[in-house]
């Protein structure tokens, strides 16, 4: 673990944005909601992130390790409905890392950032979906802390 860094990205690291948040989905083929990727996805995918990466209630942070990028977590400052606390919380999404650094503390590291992230912000709480199907990404948010709160779900609508 000593050897891998966490940063924040910048607009000049668009392109390991992308393909690391684009492998994301790619992992998820058969998912009723990730698995309908556009083909023009990745065009698509520069300008939104690039507008991400430049939003001051955003960040996304890289893991590096052997020279490239091989992990990504993006914090989003959100806001919470008027009704319920806490005000804003950070929400967490995009977490990914490339295979073969699984299981090496890589996400652990990540999530050390975006917590130093959100106390600079005065956040308190952490949310984020992640896909059901997976067990191992569901044992790594439970080994994290996080805890199943609401289910999300789709129903499609025929025109």
């Amino acid at each position: 673990m000593s050897d891998i860094a966490i940063r924040q990205a910048t607009s000049d690291d668009l392109d390991d944005v992308v393909a690391l948040r684009l492998a994301l989905l790619r992992e998820y083929p058969d998912h009723p909601i990730y698995g309908r990727l556009r083909p023009d996805a990745e065009a698509r995918a520069r300008a939104v992130f690039e507008s991400q990466l430049e939003a001051d209630t955003e960040a996304i942070f890289l893991a590096e390790g052997t020279g490239r990028a091989i992990g990504v977590l993006r914090c989003v400052e959100t806001t919470a409905s008027a009704l319920l606390m806490p005000e804003r919380y950070c929400y967490v999404s995009s977490a990914y890392v490339v295979p073969e650094f699984r299981r090496r503390g890589v996400l652990s590291l990540l999530l050390e950032r975006a917590r130093a992230w959100c106390a600079e912000r005065g956040l308190d709480e952490m949310r984020l979906h992640n896909v059901h199907s997976r067990a191992s990404a569901a044992a790594a948010w439970d080994a994290a802390g996080f805890e199943v709160v609401e289910q999300l779900r789709v129903l499609r609508l025929q025109s």
